[in-house]
């Protein structure tokens, strides 16, 4: 750990359960839950929660001070068995919180809704969700060739992206009752697509692949959905994208040991603005973009991967003459899962947990963490 950096990386919850490696984690948009995937072929839930001792006379979970590493608590409440015959190697929640997609490594994709019934407890803060509740297969997408490495819905929930090994991302528009339609099936990488991610608002997606390039895709009325842009510069497999939240910036993450940022410059143009080098020894696997608690900026940018190092940066916009962002490492983390890969991260964009985030890593671990003052 850094000790001359702003601020200190804190484990608040070590979540053990699966049986192999965690491949990703999510955070459920609408309620306290946070799910995760493994090769085990399970999908495990969480509830979070600021404990009462700490929150009582507070209607700001965040409003803890030095306390906050001990004030918010994370307890298993659901497992999903899936049914899938692989590895489950990626997850995404429908905005709505009220359905969860796995795509697996059997080519798969699964789509869950949990039981009707009273008291989600959608926005409460006794951390149940509604998460413990039975969780049903809705519906089974089929179509790739081989395996399903990710899965994104877009912002308003009308459409899921799943990409594959067999270079392939597919475009479904969901209809009521768990009715998936396919819009399109896009061949534009060469190789392995590696992860997709929606824009923030829009409905633009973004794809990354083992042929060192990002593809931009956007809705063509006269042929429906077309690649608008190839983003290259990477020397090598790009593993993950992450939006800014003002969805103005697309970061990519490579196995070339370097982070990129792409500006968006026109409608459907973006163009590079920002390399962070040295920050990783390893391929770097993971990286999350979210609000943060700074004062205004762009929000946090954090990565981590193979060397299972963990950086949190303060992302600003350019300071005057110049046209490059301003990124400051705010905290480091060494080691986060032993020896282990971190395959995985995301921020929580839940409302007074901006400095949350969870890792999931080849030790089976899914592990929390808060972004705490030094």
């Amino acid at each position: 750990m850094s000790s001359d950096l702003p601020y200190t990386i804190r484990c608040i919850a070590t979540l053990e359960g699966h049986h192999d490696r965690a491949w990703q984690v999510a955070w459920n948009p609408a309620k306290p839950l946070l799910a995760s995937c493994s090769a085990d072929k399970s999908v495990r839930m969480y509830a979070y929660s600021t404990k009462p001792s700490v929150s009582a006379g507070s209607d700001d979970p965040s409003a803890v001070g030095a306390g906050r590493a001990d004030a918010i608590a994370l307890t298993h409440v659901s497992t999903i068995p899936t049914g899938h015959t692989k590895t489950v190697r990626s997850i995404a929640w429908a905005p709505s919180g009220r359905t969860l997609a796995t795509g697996s490594f059997d080519a798969n994709i699964g789509v869950w809704e949990q039981e009707e019934g009273d008291g989600d407890g959608e926005d409460g803060e006794n951390g149940g969700g509604g998460g413990t509740r039975e969780w049903e297969c809705a519906t089974l997408l089929e179509g790739h060739e081989t395996e399903c490495k990710g899965v994104a819905y877009s912002a308003g929930g009308e459409l899921l992206a799943t990409c594959s090994r067999d270079k392939t991302v597919w475009i479904w528009e969901v209809h009521p009752d768990s009715d998936f339609e396919c819009m399109g099936v896009l061949m534009e990488h060469t190789q392995d697509v590696k992860c997709v991610a929606w824009h923030p608002s829009e409905q633009i997606l973004a794809s990354a692949s083992y042929d060192d390039t990002i593809k931009l895709y956007a809705d063509d009325p006269d042929e429906d959905w077309v690649c608008v842009q190839t983003l290259a510069g990477h020397q090598s497999t790009v593993w993950a994208l992450a939006w800014s939240p003002c969805g103005t910036y697309l970061a990519s993450a490579s196995d070339d040991l370097t982070i990129k940022v792409w500006k968006r410059a026109g409608e459907h143009r973006w163009e590079g603005n920002l390399e962070i080098k040295g920050a990783h020894t390893r391929s770097i696997y993971s990286i999350s973009w979210g609000k943060g608690k700074g004062d205004g900026g762009l929000g946090w940018l954090t990565s981590t991967g193979s060397d299972g190092k963990i950086n949190v940066w303060d992302i600003q916009e350019p300071p005057e003459g110049s046209k490059e962002l301003e990124h400051k490492l705010i905290a480091s983390l060494s080691s986060s899962h032993d020896i282990n890969d971190v395959n995985s991260v995301a921020w929580c964009a839940r409302a007074g947990y901006e400095d949350m985030f969870a890792t999931a890593g080849d030790d089976g671990l899914v592990k929390a963490w808060v972004v705490v003052p030094a």
